[in-house]
């Protein structure tokens, strides 16, 4: 498995994009394609089928050597033997029923939209924090984009490894670079394409060119 600090490239299994594909399938294909972490989201999803799906995802990364993280169930992300859970800000008090994970047994990220959620994000003990949406996308209807300018302040004031997500494409992912991200979380740029390790392969070779 690489540190946090050595992945580049994160990557969803989201069951809103799945469009009647086997997780673990997709899984395979992000994993084929460079990816250095996988998030498993399924919003709206029954709980024990979240489960299910993370069962046999963490055998597909396990065995590729790639890190799995669990949106939303930190108890799923335990008891699959998965790396990381992910939260949003308003998720902190599921870890422990307070806002402080440092004492989690497991490793957390948490997604925020302003520097404020950043240092809520990193007194609560984040290991790594999710920087967007940098623009506008789909799997975030009605969240207003944060834009580069966010991009910019995370570079200068944020020490934890951190990745930018939202609407990046290969249209705009060069740009998102040149504002300073050295990590990029990609969700439907990647889903959606004809050939989902190819399209993972092209966002590795922006990251590394």
């Amino acid at each position: 498995m690489k540190t946090l600090e050595a992945c580049r490239l994160y990557t969803f299994v989201d069951a809103a994009y799945l469009n009647g594909r086997a997780p673990e399938t997709i899984a395979q294909q992000l994993c084929d394609g460079g990816s250095d972490l996988i998030q498993l989201r399924a919003k709206g999803v029954p709980q024990d089928a979240v489960r299910r799906m993370a069962e046999v995802i963490v055998s597909v990364t396990q065995r590729a050597g790639v890190c799995l993280v669990i949106n939303d169930y930190p108890e799923i992300a335990r008891n699959v033997g998965a790396e990381f859970c992910h939260l949003g800000q308003e998720d902190l008090g599921k870890v422990n029923g307070k806002r402080k994970i440092t004492d989690a047994p497991l490793k957390m990220g948490i997604s925020t939209h302003s520097p404020r959620d950043a240092q809520i994000a990193r007194q609560a003990g984040a290991d790594y924090l999710a920087v967007g949406p940098v623009y506008a996308t789909g799997t975030k209807p009605g969240r207003k984009p944060v834009t580069l300018e966010y991009v910019r302040w995370a570079v200068q004031n944020v020490s934890v490894p951190w990745f930018a997500i939202g609407g990046i494409n290969l249209a705009n992912v060069g740009e998102v670079l040149a504002a300073g991200a050295k990590r990029i979380c990609v969700v439907s740029a990647i889903l959606n394409a004809s050939d989902v390790t190819r399209e993972c392969r092209k966002f590795r070779e922006q990251l590394t060119s």
